[in-house]
């Protein structure tokens, strides 16, 4: 796995340290998934960092949906929401926050109380790595 210590904060850097091209096979594949988890788990990320992690998540969407096509047709951006949510052990508390309104608005959006915001979908989709449809029905 990557090291936090060993990724660069400017983007010219982390190009060089890992030049973003197409994922031909499961070893670059694995190496642009443990680049992303190392990025996704720092606290902040740099203006740079937040670039090359947009742009490798696009590389592995790209490659996962060719290699390991899912079908989720049958589940709601709030199921999705949800999933992904537990899996980073986030709460509602969290997700309001995340996404710039008050501790309430997780909780709401969570019961079904309130509404994705396309603003919200945009902010989800850069912090799960994921495509904005993924939150939508």
């Amino acid at each position: 796995m990557t090291s936090v210590k060993a990724l660069p904060r400017k983007l010219d850097e982390l190009v060089k340290y890992k030049t973003p091209l197409s994922i031909t096979d499961e070893k670059e594949y694995d190496k642009y998934i443990s680049i992303m988890e190392c990025l996704m788990g720092l606290p902040k990320r740099s203006k740079g960092q937040e670039i090359y992690l947009s742009t490798i998540c696009d590389l592995v969407e790209v490659y996962e949906a060719k290699n390991y096509p899912i079908d989720t047709s049958d589940i709601s951006g709030l199921d999705m929401l949800k999933f992904f949510m537990d899996d980073r052990q986030m709460t509602a508390t969290d997700l309001g926050k995340l996404l710039g309104g008050s501790s309430s608005l997780g909780s709401k959006i969570l019961k079904g109380q309130r509404r994705l915001t396309l603003d919200h979908v945009k902010i989800l989709s850069k912090y799960f790595c994921l495509p904005p449809h993924a939150f939508m029905d």
